[in-house]
């Protein structure tokens, strides 16, 4: 798994602690999902991270990490169409089918594995990982640095490059959806993949990546994502949950996950990152994301 590459934008003080990740496999319908995994000696708690549009397993990693040389077990997926992992049939794949790997995994990862499991979702991952804590209760702690919720308009126009896409009625998107979601288009046509980042040059390797922003995604899926009905938040039943968002995200700004948060019916907290933007890189943000996940992990440790 490449994951050199973001690595390098990570300040020079965290890069000697990201510890090196070991490629395993996972069957799921007919796909070879490819994990990451760093297990540490005798760790008591297991992080699952989940990226976004444009995102794969190594381009969270350098984030996660950092978990993982604190003792931390840490995982994280390349979800279909993205990263390693084999995907027969790329045209077919939506948002859904996203929810339903996740979930499985997660409820497989808990049959064989007792200790607290938190998720870790980044941009689009962070709802991701809230719908599967609400459907699988599983976990023991959702962290999202965005909740990026489809019902509200604008957060749909937040979420396509074209905001005419993300205005259209609901009908609308799901009626394109049926008669061109298998049609394939570039992710960054479709997302804002320039504002991936503060730094110009991390977001043109964002949205150059093969195996990540380079992607060519169905129309199926972004218009999947946009219609998909997520657990209303004031009938969620999961674990906490953490909003890590970037104090200056210029692609999805913090007052839409905000709040999104607020209506969760449950313990939440928020953690605005200073300085930084969509991907969280830059300091003093940086150190305070590691600081919350410790504390996190922290909390959920069993004696």
């Amino acid at each position: 798994m490449e994951y050199s590459s973001y690595l390098r934008f990570l300040p020079a003080r965290y890069r000697d602690r990201v510890i090196e990740p070991q490629s395993t496999w996972w069957e799921w319908r007919g796909r070879r999902v490819h994990v990451a995994r760093a297990e540490p000696a005798r760790a008591t708690v297991r992080m699952l991270a989940l990226h976004g549009a444009g995102g794969h397993a190594g381009l969270v990693w350098p984030l996660l990490g950092i978990a993982a040389g604190e003792g931390v077990s840490v995982a994280a997926l390349d979800l279909p169409l993205y990263g390693d992992t084999v995907e027969p049939r790329p045209g077919s794949v939506r948002y859904r089918d996203w929810v339903e790997l996740v979930s499985e995994f997660v409820c497989a990862e808990a049959e064989s594995d007792s200790r607290p499991l938190v998720l870790f979702g980044a941009s689009i991952g962070g709802i991701l990982a809230y719908e599967v804590a609400a459907r699988t209760g599983r976990v023991a702690h959702v962290v999202a640095t965005c909740l990026l919720d489809p019902g509200d308009p604008a957060a749909r126009r937040a979420a396509a490059r074209w905001k005419v896409l993300g205005a259209l009625p609901t009908g609308v998107v799901r009626g394109t959806g049926r008669v061109a979601g298998g049609v394939r288009l570039p992710i960054r046509w479709l997302v804002d993949m320039a504002n991936m980042s503060l730094d110009p040059a991390l977001s043109r390797h964002c949205g150059s990546d093969p195996r990540g922003g380079g992607v060519r995604i169905p129309l199926g899926f972004l218009t999947d994502f946009l219609c998909y009905e997520h657990t209303p938040p004031q009938d969620y039943q999961g674990p906490p949950v953490t909003l890590v968002h970037p104090a200056l995200d210029r692609w999805t700004p913090p007052e839409l996950s905000v709040r999104f948060l607020d209506r969760i019916a449950a313990d939440t907290r928020t953690v605005l990152l200073d300085g930084c933007g969509h991907f969280p890189v830059e300091e003093p943000g940086l150190t305070q994301l590691a600081d919350t996940l410790r504390a996190i992990n922290a909390s959920v440790r069993t004696p």
